[in-house]
């Protein structure tokens, strides 16, 4: 009898461990975190590209991965092909677009586009110790100018209402580099550039140029969804406010600019 009552113990010892086993396991499986898997083009400096040891890095790739603390779930980072984006929403290979994206007319209609998170102006900068300022355009009449060829900062010198007066003193280069590089040897007065890749350049270079007061117009970044993933578009607006109310956005952005360029406004709709 004893033997017996032994032996049935030894079984419910055995299967309470089994039990115990898979119970483990469930709970292990709940509480995997989910993944954000986030779609951008990794040459982007200074938003998304790879450093010298071939990381990702930039300053979307911090705020996205500081976003996804937020949201309690795991970034995933995947190189696309920048000009299949929407197709790679739509198929939903990817969760998002986050790589220093502006806003268009054309991705309003074909996204769940984000608030604005970032005002990448388009911006005039001149040698610090230098005495070129410009605030108002009329200035640019008595300026050369340097920028890239075929760049956001050329559309805009273009669309500007005193262009005319102007254009002859455009110099085009293949990169901002070299622009710089003519800035600093004293050919160009100004370079036109994008806020993100001056000030990303200007605070390695140790602050040798300045920001002028006029700017050439706004271009705002946003996060890009599948057309009807609003929840998701909704949940990154959330994490986002959180970030730049807390101040943890702006460290990121003085990281990266020397400066607070985080903004968190309304996109039109």
């Amino acid at each position: 009898m004893k033997k017996r009552i032994l032996s049935m113990l030894m079984v419910m010892v055995m299967l309470t461990g089994v039990f115990a086993l898979t119970g483990c396991g469930g709970t292990e499986e709940a509480a995997e975190e989910e993944t954000l898997v986030v779609g951008l083009d990794d040459t982007f400096a200074p938003m998304g590209f790879r450093d010298e040891n071939g990381d990702l890095v930039g300053f979307d790739i911090d705020l996205a991965n500081a976003v996804g603390e937020e949201m309690g779930v795991t970034v995933e980072f995947k190189p696309i092909d920048w000009d299949a984006k929407e197709i790679e929403l739509k198929s939903g290979t990817i969760d998002c677009v986050w790589n220093g994206m502006s806003v268009t007319p054309e991705r309003m209609e074909s996204m769940a586009l984000t608030d604005k998170y970032l005002n990448n102006k388009i911006v005039l900068m001149a040698l610090a110790d230098s005495d070129t300022e410009v605030t108002e355009a009329s200035q640019l009449a008595d300026l050369k100018i340097g920028t890239q060829a075929d760049s956001s900062a050329l559309e805009m010198l273009k669309a500007n209402e005193e262009y005319e007066a102007f254009k002859a003193n455009i110099s085009e280069y293949d990169t901002y580099d070299a622009a710089i590089m003519d800035l600093k040897a004293g050919r160009v007065d100004v370079i036109a550039v994008d806020q993100v890749l001056g000030e990303y350049t200007n605070n390695n270079l140790g602050g040798t140029m300045k920001e002028c007061e006029y700017s050439l117009g706004d271009d705002y970044y946003v996060i890009g969804c599948a057309k009807e993933n609003t929840e998701l578009r909704d949940k990154l607006n959330e994490a986002v406010r959180t970030l730049v109310d807390n101040g943890k956005a702006a460290e990121i952005s003085e990281k990266w600019f020397g400066k607070d360029i985080v903004v968190f406004e309304p996109l039109e709709d």
